[in-house]
Formats: structure tokens, C-alpha cells, sequence
């Protein structure tokens, strides 16, 4: 069976509590102007005492239930797209189900890294056009304060927290879904992981010590790594729509860091207009930032009607990919 696939709503929801600029100061010795000089970011939200990646995931996809006119017991399928779950066992998206009420939905995880949504999107998608699914649910929630070092000036002024949420079904009309474009490279998994607290180096009091339970990051290789995957995602993804690059009416790329899209749209001689940003608002949220970003570039009406979207992530693993909506 093959499905034209449409993606009916989006939600997204980010925490309330705010860790501006000015409060990393109080951790790190750093500047609003160093940050904001090099990454774009003045602020990011993280979650505060008692408040779970799955409470975020499950109003991010209330959100685009409600927008959908949907109730939680159409949901055939829910995916999560997280590497930094409530536990590492159940899933998140098992947590999501049962928050949400959505008992006729299966539910299962997907980690990859920052390109989370994107990989997400694809295999939503590719369940409703195989007919194993008639609605799909695909959220992108992540954490990363909980595997922030804030005594790494590198990585602290970079991540906040945040959930986006799709809904994609099967039909004609509406926003279609075209073509994806996933890839991977684990020879760069040592660039940027968090190496300690899963089954090759299991908690210790030594692990705990050294932080290596957070993120760890080699800032200049990710730089290099992210402009070069920016320029072929939407060099790739132009070729396979038929079209040249400046074609898209609207980019949405995950919010990684300002002068990373800056350096990638100047060398593909594009308009920085063309981007869709809120990395200043809310920073680097792995891979719920495409999802939050969409959802925000839906509601703020910067994109229209008959709209070439384009979505593209990179991340840890490394990952890369991106997909195309036909508004």
C-alpha cells in the first residue's frame, strides 16, 4: 500500500523557567557578549525540580492534537525521539501514552541525537505509507540540563530544554510530506557523546567525578562537520525537488548555533532571511529544536500557504538529514 502522507498539526512546548545569559555568569567565567558573539543564544529554557522530559513531550503533542482536532485515542502510533528519556527503562514514549490517555497506541523510542525529528519524521511516514499506521504521533523532547556541565564554558552556554510535536496521516490535500534524506557516520561518535553511564561504563562513584555522565564536545570539529552538512543537505535536497537551493520559500535547520547557518548560507550565497532562527530564545535543544522551530514558525505565520519547507538537522553519532513539507 503507498499513502500520499500529509502532516496535519504541530505543538511544542518549552518550560518556563529561564537560565538567561547574565545567570551563566554566575557559573562560568564568560560574557553576554562572548556567547551571544558566537553562538546567537541570549537565553534557553530549562525544566525545573520535579518536571520530566515526558511532561514536556506529552504537551508538546496535546498541543498538536488539539490544533489537529484530534482526540488522543486516535493516535495509532506514538514516537519519541530522545536520548535523555525519564529512564532508561520503560521508554518515554510508553510515559507520553499513558500521560496522554492514547491506550490505542503503540509507543516506542528513537534516538539520534539532534537529527531526532527528522529520522522520526521518516519512519512515521514510512508506517503510514505501508499501512501499518493510519496517525502518527512524532515528538522530539529533550533535556539536555540534566546532561549539562555548567562548569564547561564550552557546552553550558549552549543547551536548554524543550518538546515539539507532529501529527502525520494518510489523504490528499494539506501539508504534504516529500522527500527525506537520512545518513549516518559513527567514525565521529568520540566528537561529541556523553561517555559514561551506559553499558560500556556503567555509573561508578569515578565516573560521577570526572562528569562524564555529560556532554562532552570537540567545539571546532562539530563547527567544521556542521557547516559542510548544512550546505550538502540543501544542496541534496534542492536536487531531489527539482529545484536550486534559494527555491525554498522557508529553512527550517536545527538551531545548533548562529554562526554555524551564518557561515553555511554565505558560502551557499543564500539570503539569512530564508532561515527560520529562535536559537536566541530558546538555544540548542538537540532534536526537538526543528520541531519547536516549526511549530513557532507555523504559529507566527512565516510559512504560507504552497510554502517549499525544508527542515535539516545534523548531530551526535554523527546523524544528518533533512525532509521536505509541501505547505
Amino acid at each position: 500500500m503507498d499513502s500520499t502522507v500529509r502532516l496535519l498539526a504541530t505543538g511544542s512546548c518549552v518550560p518556563e523557567k529561564v537560565l538567561s545569559n547574565e545567570d551563566l555568569l554566575k557559573m562560568v567565567d564568560t560574557s553576554d557578549e562572548w556567547i551571544v558573539s558566537r553562538t546567537g543564544i541570549r537565553e534557553r529554557r530549562i525544566v525545573s525540580e520535579g518536571e520530566e522530559n515526558s511532561d514536556l513531550a506529552t504537551e508538546a503533542a496535546r498541543r498538536a492534537l488539539d490544533a489537529a482536532g484530534m482526540d488522543p485515542l486516535d493516535v495509532d502510533h506514538i514516537i519519541v525521539c530522545t536520548f535523555t528519556a525519564d529512564m532508561p527503562l520503560p521508554t518515554s514514549a510508553c510515559a507520553v501514552q499513558d500521560k496522554l490517555g492514547a491506550s490505542h497506541a503503540s509507543a516506542v523510542d528513537l534516538a539520534a541525537a539532534c537529527t531526532g525529528f527528522i529520522y522520526g519524521l521518516s519512519h512515521g511516514a514510512a508506517m503510514v505509507r505501508a499501512g501499518h499506521a493510519e496517525r502518527v504521533l512524532v515528538i522530539a523532547c529533550e533535556t539536555l540540563s540534566k546532561v549539562t556541565d555548567y562548569q564547561d564554558r564550552g557546552t553550558c552556554v549552549l543547551f536548554g530544554d524543550g518538546a515539539g510535536a507532529a501529527i502525520l496521516d494518510a489523504g490528499e490535500g494539506g501539508h504534504r510530506v516529500g522527500s527525506f534524506f537520512l545518513a549516518a557516520d559513527g567514525a565521529g561518535r568520540h566528537i561529541l557523546n556523553i561517555p559514561d553511564g551506559g553499558s560500556s561504563r556503567p555509573p561508578t562513584a569515578d565516573t560521577l567525578a570526572r562528569r562524564g555522565h555529560c556532554i562532552k564536545m570537540k567545539g571546532q570539529e562539530v563547527f567544521k562537520f556542521a557547516v559542510t552538512k548544512i550546505m550538502q543537505l540543501i544542496k541534496n535536497a534542492a536536487a531531489r525537488e527539482g529545484i536550486k537551493p534559494g527555491d525554498f520559500d522557508l529553512v527550517v535547520p536545527h538551531q545548533v548555533n548562529r554562526r554555524i547557518i551564518k557561515a553555511a548560507v554565505d558560502r551557499l550565497n543564500m539570503r539569512e532571511d530564508d532561515f527560520f532562527m529562535n536559537v536566541e530564545k530558546y538555544g540548542n535543544t538537540s532534536g526537538a529544536s526543528v520541531a519547536i522551530a516549526l511549530d513557532e514558525a507555523v504559529h507566527t505565520g512565516a510559512i504560507k500557504e504552497k510554502d517549499k519547507v525544508l527542515m535539516m538537522a545534523f548531530g551526535g553519532g554523527f546523524t544528518w538529514g533533512s525532509a521536505v513539507i509541501h505547505w
